[in-house]
């Protein structure tokens, strides 16, 4: 199936409901692939939604559920905005298409999927993802 780019629907109202809080949440990225059982875009809800390794990624270096991610709340101007640092996944061997953010301390709640545009095979090498510059027109999430 398929994976697009997008902010979360749910994490949108969930956001709106003060459920995610940015400064003291657990935020993660897990790697996922594209498969047959899977589509990943704005309605994911939830980390649960990724089916064991049928959809996650997997392989050496790389453990189920992803790492946390460092994320900076702040604002430019009159826009808010929401910026994750680039995230290295260190020595891993593995193929993925894609992740997707979510906050691991309200249950697995989804942020965001993200798309690589094309599957990076990695062999013992440092994956780097490379998140948009913090702005308030870049911000992957920003309220203007």
């Amino acid at each position: 199936m398929a994976i697009t780019s997008a902010l979360c629907t749910s994490f949108k109202t969930e956001l709106l409901k003060g459920i995610h809080n940015f400064d003291t949440d657990i935020i993660k990225l897990a790697l996922i692939k594209e498969s047959a059982t899977g589509t990943y875009n704005s309605t994911t809800t939830n980390y649960s939604d990724v089916t064991d390794n049928l959809d996650e990624s997997y392989g050496t270096g790389y453990t189920a559920g992803g790492d946390p991610i460092t994320v900076t709340t702040g604002s430019t101007g009159t826009t808010a905005l929401v910026d994750f640092a680039d995230k290295t996944f260190s020595n891993i061997t593995l193929l993925t298409d894609g992740g997707i953010i979510y906050n691991a301390s309200k249950s697995n709640r989804a942020i965001a999927v993200v798309n690589f545009n094309g599957t990076v095979d990695m062999v013992f090498g440092n994956l780097v993802i490379n998140f948009p510059s913090s702005g308030s027109l870049t911000s992957m999430i920003r309220i203007q």
